[in-house]
């Protein structure tokens, strides 16, 4: 991972500021609040998250599981599990805010301007119909396409990501598909109607690394083919070093540091992205003792008061993290939701058990 990230940084020094950066946001995420309601209800599970994607960029979700990047991916696609509820922030896709579009807004934009890649294909391609039909569905839905003309592309779009006999496999049901073939079927369903971006959740995890190479080769081609922006959430850092533009770090619901991938590597801001990073392994010193995140991330309405990250933090203690903690922007694009950071405080590296 270290020779890719120093190979990105040398690549971003020697180019002009890519056009993605200074163009109007494809996708704009600002303050969004998420609530739990009912007997349990819990405010703030996710709490004033704020970034965009902009055309043709991708933009990574990252941080451990429990830290909400599923529950902010499905919030954008107006797909949050009953009882969670939207109580404050803006959701907008093209100059249109989905939180005030209604049901049928929603369902003109999934799938039209927004595609979705789902971790685990088997439970979410359905069972019961043909492949090609669950692809050509979009199209006759969105496009008003007939089903032959439908199915005619899906032929197409199982061939152009990398499925053989795309005429044969059209006819088949998702478990007659090894899993990467089932991803592929997913990919292929996510982009049938031209979406302006993919939202990808881990949509490598359950694949073999053979297979996941091939995954991320696939969305590269279609970003740089066709401009498709993706926001990718996943736990892999050397995917996020090689394949994003961007990264938002998230912990216990919150946003705790945004930057550009290169310049989140280089000098990570946030103590957790510090730790996030020192976390992985490298290949160059197989005797390398790994440093750890003491704890766990915090139950949702366990939340600490201040910094959420304090209790586990290096720097647990200062005065500083016991208030509120504010979002700061930083040197260009970058911001960090950190008291020490803001004033301009170094990181230090975790302890090593």
């Amino acid at each position: 991972m270290d020779n890719v990230v120093d190979a990105r940084i040398e690549s971003l020094m020697n180019s002009d500021p890519s056009p993605a950066a200074t163009a109007e946001p494809l996708l704009a995420v600002e303050g969004l609040t998420i609530d739990l309601t009912g007997d349990v209800a819990q405010p703030g599970l996710i709490s004033d998250v704020s970034f965009t994607v902009a055309r043709g960029e991708s933009v990574a979700l990252i941080g451990e599981s429990g830290c909400g990047k599923t529950m902010t991916a499905m919030a954008i696609l107006g797909l949050l599990p009953r009882g969670f509820v939207v109580s404050a922030g803006q959701i907008r896709v093209e100059g249109r805010d989905l939180l005030t579009s209604g049901r049928r807004g929603l369902r003109e934009t999934r799938g039209r301007t927004i595609g979705a890649v789902f971790q685990e294909p088997m439970s979410s391609l359905n069972p019961t119909m043909r492949v090609g039909d669950q692809i050509a569905e979009a199209r006759r839905l969105h496009l008003g396409e007939s089903r032959r003309t439908a199915l005619v592309r899906a032929v197409e779009l199982l061939d152009r990501v990398g499925i053989a006999d795309a005429g044969r496999r059209v006819r088949s049901y998702p478990h007659e598909l090894s899993g990467g073939m089932q991803q592929r079927v997913m990919i292929a369903s996510a982009i049938a109607c031209d979406p302006s971006i993919v939202l990808a959740d881990e949509p490598t995890t359950a694949l073999d690394v053979t297979i996941q190479a091939e995954i991320l080769e696939l969305l590269r081609e279609l970003r740089t083919e066709q401009g498709i922006a993706v926001l990718l959430v996943t736990h892999d850092l050397g995917v996020v070093a090689d394949f994003c533009d961007r990264v938002v770090a998230m912990y216990a619901g919150t946003v705790v540091e945004r930057a550009g991938v290169d310049e989140l590597f280089a000098s990570p801001a946030h103590p957790y992205t510090r730790a996030l990073l020192d976390a992985v392994p490298q290949t160059s010193d197989p005797r390398t003792i790994l440093p750890i995140i003491r704890g766990r991330v915090p139950a949702a309405g366990a939340f600490p008061t201040g910094c959420r990250f304090e209790p586990r933090c290096v720097h647990g203690g200062d005065e500083r993290c016991h208030a509120p903690q504010r979002e700061t922007s930083m040197v260009g694009r970058r911001s960090v939701r950190c008291a020490r950071a803001a004033d301009g405080e170094s990181v230090a590296v975790p302890a090593v058990v």
